[in-house]
């Protein structure tokens, strides 16, 4: 494995350190308290006959609970009994009292005391709005199916809770009640009250560039708002977690589209935490029933190519519309909910989220197993009496882990533990880019490139300096079937941080890069990173190709291409390699090093109007006995509309190397381009042979 690591330090702002720990007060006399915690796991558990009816009159003695293997002690017992026939309608409707607020309160879901069931026998439906992902006329929709929900079909045993997500936090704007004005009041002052929209990163983005030789601010990192989302989902179930008994969340989105390297540990993370606050999501596409015609509907051009006569730009219509459903189907398929696509009534996404909820035991015991290592407990529960009995229950739960005790086993057990489990921690946000670039006939250079937020890493303080230590741990799996473990990277950096650049900790991301090679193939890779002084962990983990080039016949064979908004003299970077000479080796054999100085991969492709931007490929003319020139030139696209592009540049020098390696570089002033999304695509033209290849990717310039 060849691997070269660099650590960019980024930010601007004072810095509170943290203490962890805690010196032992003076005059305690010798006195020694034992401290015993015990952990209470409850269990919701739907038990039906041959028939499919629920079985009633069970108590804590006739089921067995095992976990591990282990014979657990049932403590609480509970039979929820929910009917699920609406109610008679009244005689006459009442009066709604509906009040407009000037500014919705933030509550919370107010837990229960432990062994305390709450809510007997009511049904919990918590309707969660996410608001950065509906225009207003779905947010509308999305309402008044609400709306109608509480007018006419709750029943008695209904309690709902208001949640809402508008990019900053997630916020309960009602606990579970049954008052139906309350409710009512609230969704009306979110159609007329605050203004709520998708999440403006203009702030951040906007703030002062301080001329170093550091990359982006923390900004950048509001642009992945899919993660986000899906982090925020993840809050939402853990606030539900703080009850007992099975709660459905309903999810209002316009979809739910991932993007670029999708980061699936946090798609992971969500699904898991909700299984383990027993909450099922039932998402609602907001959107209804979509007719699209085939080349976009009037609020765009047409895109007067080739692609409106091949299929092509209808097929890409309706394979984005199904990407934005996939996420949706899957968070409800994975938590035992159901997805409302492609339905106008969305009313019946939340009824059938409500029958979905019937009689149910919920059972509680004390673990025996007080170890909080973080490991899976598989749970066993049988009934005694009712052999032919069918159960539905929760299968397992990840023990807790607290890391100030930990060791130095402990910690090592830990990123070992993060790593073989399926259980994704993302505690920290990581953004990862993948390249590959071609060595030989066989092998490919892979330069990995992470980033994650200054503003998320604890500062510690050891004799008398400022420092972070960040762990970092790497797995690169064939994806091909047998699973087997072809590259793995482990390492611990310190950082040292002078007063000047810890205060900018705050404001810039950390930038940390390795490389290993690579065969051509399918494969997996998950990365974790861990702030050692809190023993917080984030992971990314995604499935990425490197194709075999040499199989590339009618097109010009590219590299990856690399998007850059800084090059920084090698100096800059903290370097913690072994050996000097073996460093300077494995900066030879990285192309994005050229002297003295590194291309640094945008990895967020946000990029500053302030700054050129660079972009780096290579094409490959194996078998010819001298290199051919090339042409090449980059577009700007907004839609179908081309807003900016170079000149067409002659590359007519190339490396000695039995593939003929022609690199292509271009360095682009941005200062003539509005701020916005664009489509950046990379036309490179070989005259000889007559091929040619195209390669795009969406990118942002801010002021």
């Amino acid at each position: 494995m060849r691997s070269l690591f660099a650590v960019l330090l980024l930010a601007v702002t004072p810095v509170t350190a943290q203490v962890v720990g805690q010196n032992q007060q003076p005059g305690g006399g010798g006195a020694y308290t034992v401290s015993v915690t015990s952990k209470l796991v409850i269990e919701a558990v739907n038990i039906k006959d041959k028939q499919g009816k629920s079985i009633t009159g069970l108590t804590a003695k006739d089921f067995t609970v095992t976990e591990d293997g282990v014979a657990q002690t049932v403590k609480i017992c509970e039979y929820q009994e929910l009917p699920v026939a609406p109610d008679a309608p009244a005689t006459k409707p009442a009066r709604e009292n509906i009040t407009l607020y000037n500014r919705l309160a933030i509550t919370q879901i107010a837990p229960e005391t432990a062994g305390n069931v709450k809510y007997k026998d009511k049904r919990l439906i918590s309707i969660y709005f996410d608001l950065t992902s509906m225009p207003p006329g779905d947010k509308l929709r999305a309402l008044e199916a609400a709306q109608k929900f509480v007018r006419t079909q709750m029943t008695s045993v209904d309690l709902v809770s208001i949640m809402r997500y508008g990019g900053a936090s997630v916020d309960v704007l009602q606990d579970f009640t049954a008052d139906h004005d309350r409710l009512l009041s609230i969704m009306q002052t979110l159609i007329v009250g605050e203004n709520q929209q998708i999440d403006d990163t203009s702030s951040d983005a906007s703030s002062s560039d301080t001329g170093a030789a550091f990359g982006q601010d923390n900004g950048e990192f509001n642009l992945f708002n899919t993660d986000r989302q899906l982090a925020a989902l993840q809050t939402a179930a853990k606030m539900l977690g703080r009850l007992s008994e099975k709660k459905v969340l309903i999810y209002f989105a316009s979809g739910l589209q991932l993007h670029g390297v999708d980061n699936q540990a946090q798609l992971h993370a969500t699904v898991d935490d909700a299984i383990r606050s027993g909450v099922s999501f039932w998402p609602i596409d907001a959107r209804g029933l979509v007719a699209q015609a085939p080349l976009g509907d009037a609020t765009q051009g047409s895109p007067g190519s080739a692609a409106m006569y091949n299929g092509t730009a209808a097929l890409a219509v309706t394979t984005r519309l199904q990407q934005s459903q996939d996420t949706l189907f899957t968070l409800a398929g994975d938590t035992g909910g159901k997805a409302l696509l492609d339905y106008n009534d969305l009313t019946r996404g939340i009824t059938q989220a409500q029958q979905s909820v019937q009689s149910y035991y919920i059972l509680g015991y004390y673990t025996s197993n007080a170890a909080l290592d973080g490991r899976f407990r598989r749970i066993k529960i049988t009934v005694n009496s009712q052999l032919d009995a069918k159960l539905d229950f929760r299968q397992g739960y990840y023990a807790g882990k607290v890391f100030g005790k930990f060791t130095v086993a402990d910690k090592e057990r830990q990123l070992e533990d993060a790593l073989m489990l399926g259980d994704p921690v993302t505690e920290l946000t990581i953004a990862l880019e993948l390249n590959y670039f071609q060595l030989n006939r066989a092998e490919y250079f892979v330069p990995l490139v992470v980033k994650i937020p200054g503003s998320e890493l604890a500062l510690a303080k050891k004799g008398g300096a400022q420092h972070t230590l960040i762990d970092f741990i790497l797995e690169v799996k064939d994806d091909l079937g047998n699973g087997q473990t072809v590259q793995n990277m482990r390492d611990n950096v310190n950082l040292k941080l002078t007063d000047a650049t810890a205060v900018e900790l705050a404001k810039r991301p950390v930038e940390y890069d390795t490389g290993f090679t690579l065969l051509p193939g399918k494969y997996s890779i998950k990365f974790l990173a861990r702030d050692d002084e809190t023993g917080r962990i984030g992971t990314f983990q995604t499935t990425f190709t490197i194709p075999n080039l040499n199989k590339e016949l009618t097109r010009v064979p590219l590299s990856s291409v690399v998007l850059s908004g800084q090059r920084v003299d090698l100096k800059d970077a903290i370097y913690n390699a072994s050996k000097e000479k073996e460093r300077l080796k494995e900066e030879a054999a990285n192309p994005l090093v050229q002297n003295g100085q590194k291309l640094i991969p945008s990895v967020t492709r946000v990029f500053s109007k302030s700054r050129d931007l660079f972009v780096y490929l290579q094409a490959y003319e194996q078998g010819l006995p001298a290199v051919e020139p090339l042409i090449a030139f980059v577009s700007f696209y907004q839609g179908q509309t081309k807003v900016f592009e170079t000149q067409p540049m002659e590359v007519a020098s190339g490396m000695t190397n039995s593939l003929k390696t022609m690199p292509v570089r271009f360095s682009i002033g941005l200062n003539g381009l509005a701020p916005g999304d664009y489509d950046c695509q990379i036309t490179v033209i070989d005259p000889t042979a007559q091929k040619s290849s195209f390669w795009q990717a969406p990118i942002t310039l801010v002021p």
